[in-house]
């Protein structure tokens, strides 16, 4: 039993070496970085970007992919029901003429040649 004792005693003394080791060693670091002559290089990560660059970079991948979601719908609808481009831009040209739709509801699809015909 005394053995034990003596063994936890001495890794309570090895933890508070180590520890004010740890301890020196940070204060070193600050007095460094506060000190305008050191020569120090901190290694820096990647910079950090804000949460509004996120969110953004977040809403654009979400607006490609409704974007290419659409335009395969379409595709896929007019191959179904045998609609050329022009006879589906025609449609939707009727349908904002007489303001049964809003041009806030056309999906804008870049890679798509109808959203081009229709926007132009």
């Amino acid at each position: 039993m005394k053995y034990q004792k003596v063994q936890k005693q001495l890794d309570e003394r090895e933890k508070l070496r180590k520890f004010r080791e740890l301890d020196d060693a940070f204060a070193q670091a600050l007095r460094q970085l506060d000190d305008p002559d050191s020569d120090v290089d901190i290694p820096t990560g990647p910079p950090v970007r804000s949460l509004e660059a996120l969110e953004a970079d977040d809403q654009a991948a979400h607006e490609r992919t409704q974007q290419a979601r659409f335009a395969e719908r379409l595709t896929a609808l007019m191959i179904e029901y045998g609609q050329s481009d022009r006879e589906v831009k025609e449609l939707i040209e009727t349908l904002l003429a007489y303001g049964l739709w809003e041009i806030d509801q056309l999906p804008v699809v870049k890679s798509d040649p109808l959203a081009v015909a229709v926007n132009a």
